[in-house]
């Protein structure tokens, strides 16, 4: 089990700001977790007792609607990390975090992390840094939603996928979402999200294999209407 204050991972996240003592002493009380594709880390409703710190992989956070859909609210990724919000408000989870390919996190409990909220003001500021760019990415899907037609969404979401995750060495998105999670994603329904992805591919936007999809012209996607 890697060390905290050995671990290249935290300089993409808060527990950069810790102090070398800090990080020891959270590396004594740490657990490291493999999560299988598919697994559920934690539940809307749940109580989380602590934070993961992604070492390596994928989970995206969904919300269960009123009409009993998943709408994606973001995808998690290394370096992230996940379920710092619930801890500082002090409430139970409002999301699901469900693992989109095989993931290695850390746990570092709950007591451990507000210890260093109160003592550290640096590592403080970086918290509240993040959850504001959090709250912000928000404000952004609500605007998306509401000016944005369900194409341009789907175009966005295909962009964003290319230019945060890049691509494997077929040159297909390294993230595979099932169709059901794009639509979740762009908020729409699955055929709906099937027809689109289809009318992409007969543009020569995209070609796909299975689940899998290549983007094909980059600039048509950004410039969807």
């Amino acid at each position: 089990m890697s060390k905290c204050e050995q671990c290249i991972i935290r300089e993409f996240n808060s527990l950069k700001a810790l102090t070398k003592d800090e990080l020891i002493r959270i590396s004594g009380c740490k657990t490291s977790k493999e999560i299988k594709k598919g697994d559920v880390i934690f539940e809307e409703g749940d109580t989380i007792n602590g934070v993961y710190c992604i070492k390596e992989g994928i989970c995206k956070l969904s919300k269960l609607s009123a009409n009993g859909k998943d709408q994606i609210i973001k995808l998690v990724v290394k370096g992230d990390l996940l379920g710092k919000n619930s801890i500082i408000r002090e409430e139970t989870s409002n999301l699901t975090a469900t693992a989109l390919n095989d993931m290695e996190v850390c746990f570092i409990p709950k007591n451990e992390i507000i210890n260093d909220l109160k003592k550290n003001t640096d590592f403080s500021l970086d918290v509240l840094k993040q959850m504001a760019k959090d709250l912000k990415d928000s404000d952004n899907i609500i605007v998306n939603m509401a000016q944005k037609s369900v194409k341009q969404r789907l175009a966005d979401i295909l962009v964003y996928i290319h230019e945060s995750f890049g691509v494997d060495d077929d040159g297909y998105l390294s993230v595979i979402l099932s169709r059901e999670d794009y639509a979740n994603v762009v908020g729409t329904a699955t055929e709906s999200a099937i027809r689109i992805l289809s009318q992409f591919k007969k543009e020569d936007l995209i070609s796909t294999h299975g689940k899998q999809i290549k983007i094909i012209d980059l600039n048509g996607l950004k410039q969807m209407e």
